[in-house]
């Protein structure tokens, strides 16, 4: 077994074909072919059904295996070059839709400043996405919703931020300065779907004060979500960083009360030490938290 074999298999994996995989290589596909098949002759077992180019459930573990391996040969890299003072490399994080409006661009810039050498690759995903990608090594950092439920990954808290109602107009919550969880019993609200986090936290709270939310639609989405608000399709509950601060005639801005903050924390993978790409974009982003953050309405930064 040797790195060109797995780099193969990861490869056709990722682009769905053994002619796909060797022009992302820059090679020709009977190199591909044979790398696979010497890996798949080693391991005892067919990793990819050639009817379908699809891997087989020996696939996907081994594949799953050898994005570990990569992203540790990647940190080793970067981790050496780290140590003639220099960080260089490349850092893949995942940062959640509402976060990464007000986030992203001065983390970029400050990590532009601080650390010139190093690539940064943001996506933007919710994190029921993003947490799959950090276990498997797609990703190495993800600022995420809290808690998780992951025995693999932890989490360091970054900011809480408060719940607030978008109410357009021609609703009846238009206008109102506050509203108490308990007032949207039976109110028709945009909702993220059950079994995502937010949503979940939000039936959890009504229940504890006897509401129950109706969804008038339900959106897995939050951006969409405060978007279609915004647009004056319903009221909905977001997180404050999902609706700034601007000032509007046609949808208000509503406190909500009852409800606790949504924690939002940077998640990384238990096993394995960061790259220092990764570190060095860690200490960053809880810099930028701390000074961006306090600039943003609702949001409360908790990391020290």
């Amino acid at each position: 077994m040797d790195l060109r074999q797995l780099n193969a298999l990861l490869a056709v994996a990722e682009h769905g074909s053994f002619s796909a995989a060797a022009r992302a290589l820059h090679t020709v596909q009977s190199n591909v072919s044979t790398h696979v098949a010497r890996l798949e002759r080693e391991l005892g077992a067919t990793l990819i059904d050639r009817s379908s180019g699809t891997l087989t459930e020996e696939g996907e573990a081994v594949v799953a295996r050898a994005r570990r391996i990569q992203t540790e040969l990647d940190a080793l890299a970067a981790d050496v070059a780290s140590l003639h003072h220099e960080v260089a490399g490349s850092v893949r994080v995942g940062v959640i839709g509402t976060t990464a409006r007000w986030l992203v661009p001065p983390l970029m810039e400050s990590m532009a400043r601080t650390h010139p050498k190093v690539h940064v690759v943001v996506l933007d995903a919710t994190t029921s996405s993003l947490l799959p990608q950090l276990e498997s090594g797609q990703l190495d950092l993800a600022v995420v919703n809290l808690p998780m439920n992951d025995p693999d990954l932890i989490s360091t808290e970054l900011f809480e931020e408060d719940h607030v109602l978008i109410a357009p107009r021609g609703t009846d919550l238009f206008g109102r300065t506050t509203i108490d969880l308990v007032e949207l019993d039976q109110v028709p609200l945009l909702l993220e779907p059950q079994g995502t986090g937010f949503r979940d936290h939000l039936d959890a709270r009504a229940a504890e004060v006897g509401a129950t939310l109706v969804p008038q639609a339900e959106v897995d989405g939050m951006r969409l979500l405060a978007s279609l608000a915004f647009q004056g399709f319903g009221p909905a509950i977001v997180p404050a960083s999902a609706a700034p601060g601007l000032i509007s005639t046609e949808w208000s801005r509503i406190p909500v009360e009852g409800l606790q903050r949504r924690a939002v924390g940077l998640a990384r993978r238990r096993r394995g030490l960061p790259s220092a790409p990764a570190r060095a974009l860690r200490d960053v982003l809880g810099e930028v938290i701390i000074t961006a953050g306090a600039h943003e309405p609702g949001i409360h930064p908790t990391i020290t």
